[in-house]
């Protein structure tokens, strides 16, 4: 039997080494402008987390894609890992991005989408390819190729697999769910 204890809590800050202080303020001066929750369980291991976060940023904020795919990207990824946190973070700002309740509805229930746009169709296509089978098929490639280049691709594969490692970070340390607009991933049928 396994329990819902959080494993790794947050750490008091009067309690953080000078390393753990340093890399939390990286995290806090940026744009997240606060130590939330994938970084919690991170925090243990400082510089560890200090590469993440800033790949992460990159990814989130910065990367080739619009912000209306990569947070399709993400839905779709915290749906594989049924990561409740990204959910309850990503769904939100997916749907203010642009992407459709009934979009996200489906997503969160592990049914195909359908009426997508090209764009999010591709990158639903080629994300839940290289979550399902550990690879993209080669004609999933040549679409996601010809529409977002390959800086586009590159940065489709590093937002699943950013999120994929934030995912088990905070399934296995069993990161509690913020308070989220967003209702839970239900369980998937095994």
């Amino acid at each position: 039997m396994t329990s819902d204890t959080d494993r790794l809590p947050p750490i008091p800050e009067t309690q953080w080494t000078p390393e753990q202080r340093q890399y939390a303020q990286e995290i806090i001066d940026g744009p997240r402008g606060a130590l939330l929750s994938p970084f919690i369980p991170l925090l243990r291991s400082p510089e560890f987390m200090g590469h993440a976060q800033r790949m992460g940023e990159y990814l989130r904020y910065r990367s080739a894609l619009e912000l209306r795919l990569s947070e399709l990207a993400i839905l779709v990824t915290a749906r594989h890992w049924s990561q409740q946190v990204e959910w309850a973070i990503h769904a939100p700002i997916a749907r203010k991005a642009g992407v459709s309740a009934g979009t996200i509805a489906a997503i969160q229930e592990g049914r195909t989408p359908t009426d997508l746009p090209e764009d999010e169709a591709l990158v639903y296509a080629f994300s839940t390819e290289l979550h399902r089978h550990q690879r993209v098929s080669d004609g999933t490639w040549a679409r996601a190729s010809d529409r977002f280049g390959e800086q586009g691709v590159v940065d489709l594969i590093g937002i699943n697999g950013y999120y994929a490692l934030l995912s088990m970070v905070m399934n296995a340390a069993r990161t509690p769910v913020p308070p989220s607009e967003a209702s839970p991933l239900p369980p998937l049928p095994r």
